[in-house]
């Protein structure tokens, strides 16, 4: 019994010696294809869908607006944001835009 108990122990060691190295391998990142532009805010626009039928305000559609520098052009981005956002970056605020397809995926301070 002893040489099979050892034997298993030895193939379950070497099953979870296999597991971890198949696992430690670097995925691909969530970034990937992704690029970040320095960019300035230069508008601030609040949108309130639907009116105020209901009186209930705060469910409407807040947008930024950006100039970044790409390689050597300049370019302009609109986009809708949270509101959080929205508070956070007022007009001229230095950001980092983190766009993937043209799609807005992150708003991050900018380095002074």
């Amino acid at each position: 019994m002893a040489p099979r108990l050892r034997l298993m122990i030895a193939t379950a060691l070497l099953a979870a010696l296999v597991c971890a190295c198949a696992s430690s391998g670097k995925s691909a990142s969530s970034n990937a294809g992704s690029k970040v532009l320095p960019a300035t805010v230069t508008e601030r626009q609040y949108d309130p869908s639907g009116g105020s039928v209901s009186g209930y305000r705060g469910s409407g559609v807040w947008y930024l607006s950006f100039e970044a520098q790409d390689g050597n052009s300049t370019v302009h981005y609109r986009y809708q944001v949270t509101q959080q956002q929205y508070m956070r970056y007022p007009e001229g605020s230095r950001v980092e835009l983190v766009l993937q397809d043209d799609e807005l995926r992150e708003i991050r301070p900018g380095k002074d």
